[in-house]
């Protein structure tokens, strides 16, 4: 399977929200990343058929997704950042209502609606009106409506807002033992939940892809290049201008400790590995 976007791009009278970019996507977790607009939602929704570009064309295994229509809506599964529902519906209605739309019959809606509501840990509230559930709660059930058909390609915007560090762990598992045979697009600004577990990444900044690939082989370009050190508080604001600074720690004393992107380290930096943060940050300039 193979979903590749061809030169596409997304106007809005003045606004450029996307624009020439040039994606393929194949099997495994794709993490998307970016500042707030950067595209990344606008890209999602192009992806998922909810928004037609006004410039390019997306295909999947060399169709147009405009031409498959309907059947093309069947493979998806998608979790925008604010699903809508009413708000007197009890979770398991609005998850029958959802597997109608999607033309899953009585019986499969059941057992998908049974499973998903018990890997999400909603069973006890299925009854319950969505309006007076959490916050993390609601973000559960969003993921079950894109999970309802079993898609085979699952895009899901900032998925584990309002999920708890148990939660967003049990997500990251489940979207590791699915992904083998689908796409799994997963745009979030918390990048640790996809540090571990995407296989590719994009990074878009001001509507562009600034950077797409392997995740292990991006993250290795930085290899050499990212160290600690700890240095004089009075410091900090001239060594910012001079290096790439990703991270730092007040420390006792008037010290501090930092971590950086360099080619030539200061003196007393200790070599360390690179993180996805670390190349993230090297990468867009708008954070």
């Amino acid at each position: 399977m193979k979903l590749v976007a061809y030169n596409i791009s997304k106007e809005f009278k003045d606004l450029k929200a996307a624009y020439n970019i040039n994606l393929e996507f194949t099997p495994g977790i794709w993490g998307l990343l970016g500042p707030n607009g950067a595209g990344k939602t606008t890209l999602m929704r192009m992806l998922a058929g909810n928004t037609t570009p006004s410039k390019g064309k997306i295909m999947l295994d060399d169709v147009n997704i405009t031409s498959l229509k309907d059947s093309y809506l069947d493979k998806i599964g998608y979790l925008p950042q604010l699903f809508g529902y009413d708000k007197n519906q009890s979770v398991e209605d609005f998850l029958h209502y959802i597997g109608t739309l999607k033309g899953l019959n009585k019986e499969i809606r059941n057992k998908r609606i049974s499973e998903l509501l018990n890997e999400f840990n909603l069973s006890e509230v299925r009854k319950k009106k969505i309006d007076k559930l959490s916050g993390g709660m609601k973000r559960r059930v969003g993921i079950c409506q894109a999970m309802l058909n079993n898609p085979d390609i699952l895009i899901v915007d900032e998925p584990t807002a309002g999920l708890d560090i148990e939660e967003r762990n049990k997500f990251r598992k489940y979207l590791t033992a699915i992904s083998k045979e689908k796409i799994i697009i997963v745009s979030t600004h918390i990048v640790s939940d996809i540090e571990f577990i995407a296989n590719s990444l994009v990074l878009m900044e001001k509507g562009k892809v600034i950077v797409a690939g392997e995740a292990r082989s991006l993250i290795g370009t930085l290899d050499g290049n990212v160290f600690e050190t700890v240095i004089d508080e009075n410091e900090l604001s001239r060594l910012e201008k001079e290096y790439r600074i990703m991270n730092f720690r007040n420390e006792s004393s008037g010290k501090v400790s930092i971590r950086y992107v360099a080619d030539v380290p200061l003196a007393n930096s200790k070599l360390v590995s690179p993180s996805l943060n670390d190349f993230y940050l090297s990468k867009v300039t708008e954070v």
